[in-house]
This record gives structure tokens, sequence and C-alpha cells, in this order.
């Protein structure tokens, strides 16, 4: 997991930062990204991607690289502005966020597959969560930020169910929202389509239910 960090260490940077966001693929809420700056050759014993970590083991590890990394930066866009420019720019804008957020100016970016735009030299890597200590680092910050912020919201709209998915399209998420119907806080052009399937599906259902009392 260090590998790629070695290199840019070997070239005379001192500050690499890893950058990753949350959110991106949800129905609901903000999109969250991080920016870690770890010491040169310190090691996150068995750090990975923070989608394959347990809730438990996150929190460990989200304790330590707050008490540990150098600087640690945290951008949040919400909604609305989801909305107004789209989720991929808005996860590019929570990046940007990230990096103007740490308190000391890094030399090299990490990355996890998107470009952020700030003028510090950088590297894009593909999954880059499961190559790199850095980036796996700021996905672990950004995911149990934004997890927190869902078990926040979901006291706002306890119905759906927001601190078990996090506001992704589960079964349980999907059929909330059409008993429901959205909140304030739901992507809208996220749902258009997800809420267009489920009303057809509805309409099926009732449709053959209507065929079987006839019969």
């Amino acid at each position: 997991m260090l590998e790629h960090e070695k290199l840019i260490w070997e070239q005379g940077f001192t500050l690499v930062a890893g950058i990753d966001e949350v959110g991106r693929g949800c129905l609901f809420g903000d999109v969250v990204a991080a920016a870690v700056i770890l010491p040169i050759g310190y090691v996150l014993d068995g750090v990975d991607d923070s989608k394959k970590l347990s809730e438990k083991k996150r929190d460990v590890f989200y304790d330590q690289i707050m008490n540990e990394a150098i600087a640690v930066g945290i951008g949040i866009v919400d909604v609305d502005m989801i909305e107004e420019i789209n989720i991929k720019q808005a996860a590019r804008l929570a990046m940007k966020q990230a990096v103007e957020q740490l308190s000391i100016v890094p030399d090299y970016l990490l990355v996890d597959a998107e470009n952020v735009n700030v003028d510090v030299k950088q590297t894009s890597l593909i999954h880059g969560d499961a190559l790199s200590q850095s980036i796996a680092a700021a996905s672990i910050i950004a995911k149990v930020t934004r997890d927190r912020m869902c078990v926040e919201w979901d006291e706002q709209f306890p119905e759906y169910g927001l601190a078990i998915h996090k506001g992704y399209a589960t079964k349980h998420h999907r059929e909330m929202l059409l008993r429901y119907g959205p909140t304030p806080l739901h992507r809208k052009l996220f749902i258009r389509k997800v809420m267009a399937q489920l009303e057809e599906k509805e309409t099926e259902r009732q449709s053959e239910q209507l065929e079987l009392d006839f019969i």
C-alpha cells in the first residue's frame, strides 16, 4: 500500500496527500471528501479501502489517522449544489475543498480516480483506495464522517433507515421512498428514475392483484 508513496518520497516530495470521496452513488445527502497527509514511512497496519472494512475497524482507523496524520482536510458539498452542478463536479469540488482545508499545503496529491483543480502536482489512481495507503486513509476519514452525518439525518428522517444504508439505493430505501416520497435532502435527479421504476412496479403489482381478485 506504500509503493506509490515511496516512489514520490524518493523524488523529494515530503507532504503527500491522499484524496478520496464518499457518497457519489447515493440517493440521499451530501458528498464528502477527505485529504490526508501521513508522515513519511508511517504504516497503517491492515488498512484497506474503507468499503472493505467493518464499521468497528473504520472507527479505530479513523481515530488513529486523526491522531497521527500531519494534516487532515474535509470537504462537503450539499444536495443543492449537487443538483446545480451534477454529482461528478460536486465530488471534484468536495475534493478541492478537502485539499484547501488542510492546515499545511501538500506538495503532491494521490487521488482516487479523479483530478483535483488545485495547483499541486498529482497522480490519479484507478481503485486508488486499494493501492495507496494515503488514499485509503482519506477514504476512511470521508466515509466515517459521512456515515456519522447519516446517523444524524436518520434522527430527522427516521422512516428511511439512513443510519443503516447511508443513503444508498437499497431495497428498503427504495420501498420507503415509494411509501413516503422524497425528503428535501434526497437528490432529485438521482431519484427521478428510481421513483418512476418503483411506481411502475407498484402499478404492475396492483394490476396483478386485481386480476387475482377476479379469479
